[in-house]
């Protein structure tokens, strides 16, 4: 009689912040799920809507492009859903729920929320009225909040966060193929499923990727997987 040997559970994994033709087909030799191309023009990670374009063409099918927008214009949002076709949009600013929930109906796309989680943690952030408040988006991105939306490198406390989202959770700030493991473990299930986003964790310099610690951080991820 056979019996059934357990799957892992895989984990889905972002990389953000692309520029480079190179570092896009070294996150696709590395079955990476989704790329982030940032929009935010004063982010030195920034790249045009025409180098989106570009960048976004390399993927392979099932790879997921999400364009990362900072308190932009529906106008712009909608003129980089027609530069990148089956993108889905990522909203790190102060973006209401109302304006999300609009932009997603207006051009079709799924979009997840950023969470910018407080530093310190003393400060007060309720994600579970968050959740609640951005219940129309695919996820919710759980960042440190920084000057400048994110891309620091900083961590917050996982161990404060809620351990009853009624969301899909990304997280997000400050990972690392030497951290990213301990994230998953202490927030595994905390939400309705997790999934991790990494960019300066895996660079040589801001927009520039690292292919070694690219591949480390994906290679952490999958330790993590196989230990549950």
């Amino acid at each position: 009689m056979n019996t059934l040997t357990p799957t892992p559970h895989r984990t889905r994994i972002k990389m953000c912040g692309f520029t480079r033709e190179a570092d896009v087909l070294a996150a696709t030799a590395l079955g990476v799920d989704a790329i982030g191309l940032n929009l935010y023009p004063p982010s030195p990670r920034s790249v045009s809507l025409e180098r989106a374009a570009e960048l976004a063409r390399l993927m392979p099918a099932f790879m997921l492009p999400v364009l990362l927008f900072v308190n932009d214009t529906a106008e712009r949002i909608e003129a980089a859903c027609a530069a990148v076709p089956g993108a889905w949009l990522q909203f790190h600013g102060d973006e209401s729920p109302e304006f999300c929930a609009s932009m997603t109906q207006r051009t079709g796309r799924p979009h997840l929320k950023v969470a910018r989680i407080p530093l310190p943690e003393t400060a007060h952030f309720n994600l579970l009225e968050f959740a609640h408040q951005h219940h129309t988006a695919q996820a919710l991105l759980l960042d440190a909040h920084v000057d400048g939306y994110g891309g620091s490198g900083k961590t917050f406390n996982w161990s404060h966060l809620p351990p009853n989202v009624n969301a899909h959770l990304v997280l997000s700030g400050g990972l690392t193929p030497a951290n990213v493991g301990d994230g998953m473990r202490a927030l595994r299930t905390h939400g309705l499923s997790l999934a991790v986003d990494v960019s300066s964790g895996i660079e040589a310099g801001k927009g520039l990727k690292d292919a070694a610690k690219m591949q480390q951080f994906v290679a952490a991820v999958r330790a993590a997987d196989n230990a549950t």
